[in-house]
């Protein structure tokens, strides 16, 4: 493939479905090596192969990337198979909502461990690379969740609250090394994400508010994460807040 990445490395969490999987793909289409990161196996070597059929370079890396050591094997392997790492983008997650006296305590653990802390553990163990190479760039997708509150989501939205924080934090520690962060906030998206959710009034709730406008696709996103990884060097795009058009909330 010829594009605007040609010669780039991409790792994408949650590339077996959703958005990371039309993320994988449109970077692919850029010219990318891509690094397809998710627990389903299957489902990525599916992708890996149609990335091939058209041209492109995937490698399938099944991880648990709450789990430090499969972290640093996803790293490894990939500096194995391509010898560097030139974008990630942070996209595993998981959304249990439900109002707090109503929440298990375990559901709100799980939300941080997989949206906050492994992304920040994976930042973590990719960023020596990206400061030795002296350039880089980490996307974090974080959500709409992670600068508006509302009621049946708290917990979800200290989990994306702090990925606000922590790429506002790693884009002022790291811009002077050529490393460039962007956060993604999508609003509504036509995914998976809500298919764990327990709470049945939570469920309604979430699914009238789908009913009543239409809902952004898993390509929308990718291409405006696309956008923020193309431009030049001297640009970096820090945040991009992507609603519906008919979304008001």
């Amino acid at each position: 493939m010829s594009g605007k990445l040609n010669e780039k490395v991409a790792i994408v969490t949650g590339a077996s479905a959703g958005i990371g999987e039309a993320t994988a793909t449109a970077l692919a289409a850029e010219g990318a090596k891509v690094v397809l990161v998710a627990r389903r196996g299957d489902r990525l070597e599916a992708l890996a192969q149609r990335i091939a059929a058209a041209g492109g370079e995937a490698l399938a890396i099944v991880a648990d990337i709450t789990d430090d050591a499969q972290i640093q094997t996803i790293v490894d392997k990939t500096k194995t198979t391509w010898g560097q790492i030139d974008i990630l983008v942070n996209n595993a997650g998981i959304a249990l909502l439900g109002e707090i006296a109503k929440s298990d305590p375990a559901d709100w653990r799980r939300m941080i461990d997989l949206n906050l802390v492994a992304l920040m553990n994976l930042t973590h163990a990719v960023l020596p690379l990206l400061q030795t190479q002296g350039s880089g760039h980490i996307v974090n997708v974080s959500s709409v969740a992670g600068r508006t509150v509302r009621v049946g989501i708290g917990g979800y939205n200290v989990s994306k609250w702090g990925v606000n924080a922590f790429s506002e934090v790693l884009r002022q520690e790291v811009s002077q090394q050529n490393i460039r962060v962007t956060v993604i906030e999508p609003g509504l998206v036509n995914t998976e994400i809500s298919n764990h959710i327990t709470d049945p009034t939570i469920r309604q709730r979430i699914e009238e508010r789908r009913k009543s406008v239409t809902a952004l696709e898993s390509e929308d996103i990718a291409a405006a994460i696309v956008y923020a990884v193309t431009q030049p060097l001297r640009v970096n795009v820090n945040e991009i807040l992507i609603r519906p058009t008919t979304q008001t909330w």
